[in-house]
């Protein structure tokens, strides 16, 4: 039990500089420290690293914040361009999902009628009516793809030459 107390007082000390404790954890930890010296000692030891942490002196270069503000505008933008034509992709991809929700009774008689037809497998028709809902899916995931890899490529292309 004694152990649990100053592994809590240890974590209220952790927490206080960081994100802040309430007040009854305050009262409990303020309370501890004048019975326990070693946590007492814990608590000076994490007060003196955070000064140390504060007083080193960090040098950035210069135009740092200017080029990291410039370059989060530029991504903002990008990300604004590209918007709409994901909406568009989403729209033509629900409109394809519903159409083909629509007709799948009508393409599954037209399934088993070629499957007569032929005397094609059961198994090989349902395949292609599996096929023919995928189509669109698999055409929308190659779009995306091919239009996140000109993407890279652009960005290769532009962020080679302005190192």
């Amino acid at each position: 039990m004694n152990n649990d107390l100053h592994a809590r007082a240890e974590q209220l000390i952790a927490r206080e500089r960081v994100e802040g404790i309430s007040e009854a954890e305050r009262d409990w930890l303020t309370q501890h420290l004048r019975e326990c010296g070693g946590c007492t000692q814990a608590a000076q030891q994490t007060s003196e690293a955070i000064r140390a942490l504060r007083a080193i002196n960090i040098s950035l270069p210069r135009g740092l914040a200017e080029r990291t503000r410039f370059r989060l505008q530029m991504r903002a933008q990008e990300m604004r361009e590209q918007e709409p034509r994901r909406g568009l992709l989403w729209t033509i991809c629900g409109v394809s999902w519903a159409l083909g929700i629509a007709s799948a009774p009508y393409v599954w008689q037209g399934v088993e009628w070629i499957g007569q037809r032929t005397g094609a497998p059961r198994l090989l028709l349902q395949f292609g009516f599996g096929l023919w809902w995928a189509i669109p899916a698999l055409f929308a995931a190659a779009i995306v793809v091919l239009e996140n890899l000109r993407q890279a490529n652009e960005r290769d292309g532009s962020g080679g030459a302005r190192r």
